[in-house]
């Protein structure tokens, strides 16, 4: 690993960690079901940057169930979120129309 990786790890864990303790202020303040999606999109995307800086670093593997070549566990870390966050979106406009 270079620095400028280190700096870039850096940079996704703080502002991530950020992000991931104020989704879990509004799950906490919210009930709602959009918001409640917004906060797991939020949450699963951060784990997703731990578990890859983890994969990166040697600590560890990438897995081996892989489906067409692709490693599955990498593939949930980049689709649930944006599902989660879609989800969201459709269910804060539905509540706001």
């Amino acid at each position: 690993m270079n620095y400028g990786q280190i700096v870039i790890f850096g940079a996704k864990l703080v502002f991530g960690g950020i992000a991931a303790f104020l989704a879990i202020l509004l799950w906490s303040k919210s009930r709602r079901a959009g918001w409640l999606c917004l906060s797991s999109s939020v949450l699963i995307s951060y784990a997703g940057i731990i578990y890859e800086m983890m994969v990166d670093m040697g600590i560890l593997s990438a897995g081996n169930f892989f489906v067409y070549g692709i490693p599955v566990l990498r593939l949930c870390f980049a689709v649930v979120p944006a599902l989660f966050l879609i989800t969201a979106l459709i269910l804060i406009i539905k509540e706001l129309s």
